[in-house]
């Protein structure tokens, strides 16, 4: 990575936008043509806002001809407000890209909620008995996969909702389709579900976990699936031959999970470093296999992190508000944010360009970086 800023530049207060929500920041979403931005909260609204940055650091970038030195001046014009919904939800609601520029949001209310870009609330036919409080989209199938907690319920385009049929003792609250939308993951309290979904729904696989799988995510050709647990490390799975295994020794909840695309590692919060894994030599057997040493130690856990689409880094947020983006694979990080408000969420634009950022004091933010800075 190239860092040519000064050194005393913060660069989190130069290259981001942010504002302050009235509640802590649950979660962040892009849309999936990567023009808007979700805010979750834990209020129960949404905050929306454009992605395309009217002042980009390009723009604000000089070179010295005499020494060569980068500088960024601040920024100059005021940042136009967020969109704010009033509160769909008695917690933060889930949410997930929806069509080209919205978003699905289920509610308290147990409806499944269309939300534009400019903020205007739409319904669907999606609807429950009872809150919905996990939601998964897939768009190549058109279906949209969600959970009262308890039960499961599969929507397809114009077709009336159909519940899947699991053991009276279930309980879902993470739920993430197969990039192809053919088949459905999700956790059943105590361990994995997987489901066909494309023609008749069925069940292909199941695996115990020692708790609750927490947060759920594909790599993203499919054939790798990996669920933070509440307690006990992460779980992995192998599609291919149903192979799984549990990577445990954390010191906090591995509350995220996240695969990159460009050197098929996954990575788990949870730890004092960044902690990923090369799936050319999965921790099945020991929990060492396949380990990258990747940025530097620090003395808080890492508390959520993203994968760059497009290029082999990834960003980390810490609990004391530190923000890096480190080289897979390399000590060489690139620090962002120093220090502040814990860092709740984390997501990249389609594109790589766009860093988003939800913190426990309620700041949502948006990094915009000049590619100029990882060449």
């Amino acid at each position: 990575m190239n860092q040519q800023t000064t050194q005393n530049l913060a660069l989190f207060d130069l290259l981001a936008r942010s504002w302050r929500r009235p509640a802590a920041v649950a979660d962040v979403c892009f849309s999936a043509d990567g023009s808007a931005i979700a805010f979750t909260s834990v209020d129960g609204s949404v905050a929306i806002g454009k992605v395309a940055d009217q002042e980009p650091p390009e723009a604000r970038i000089r070179v010295s001809g005499d020494l060569g030195q980068t500088t960024i001046r601040p920024r100059e014009k005021p940042l136009a407000p967020l969109i704010a919904s009033a509160s769909l939800g008695d917690g933060d609601v889930p949410i997930v890209a929806y069509r080209s520029s919205g978003f699905l949001v289920g509610t308290s209310a147990g409806e499944a909620t269309h939300l534009a870009p400019d903020g205007a609330i739409a319904p669907t036919p999606i609807k429950i008995d009872g809150p919905i409080l996990a939601i998964a989209h897939g768009a190549p199938k058109a279906m949209t996969a969600f959970s009262d907690g308890h039960d499961v319920f599969l929507a397809r385009a114009n077709d009336e909702v159909v519940r899947l049929r699991q053991a009276a003792s279930s309980s879902t609250h993470a739920i993430a389709f197969s990039p192809d939308a053919n088949r459905l993951a999700f956790d059943s309290g105590n361990g994995l579900s997987i489901w066909a979904v494309d023609g008749g729904p069925g069940l292909i696989n199941e695996f115990s976990t020692p708790s609750r799988p927490a947060s759920i995510r594909w790599s993203y050709d499919g054939s790798w699936l990996a669920c933070g647990l509440e307690t006990g490390g992460f779980g992995l799975v192998r599609l291919s031959d149903g192979r799984s295994g549990v990577v445990g020794g954390f010191p906090s909840p591995v509350r995220t999970v996240c695969w990159s695309t460009q050197e098929n590692t996954l990575f788990a919060s949870g730890a004092f470093r960044i902690a990923g894994w090369s799936m050319a030599v999965p921790p099945f057997e020991h929990a060492a296999s396949g380990a990258l040493e990747t940025g530097r130690a620090a003395p808080v856990p890492v508390e959520t992190m993203a994968a760059h689409p497009v290029r082999s880094l990834i960003a980390a947020g810490y609990a004391n508000g530190r923000i890096t983006v480190a080289q897979i694979g390399s000590r060489d990080e690139l620090v962002v944010k120093f220090s502040g408000s814990a860092i709740t969420a984390l997501a990249w634009s389609g594109d790589g360009q766009h860093l988003a950022v939800g913190m426990v004091d309620g700041t949502a933010a948006i990094v915009t970086f000049p590619a100029m800075l990882f060449k």
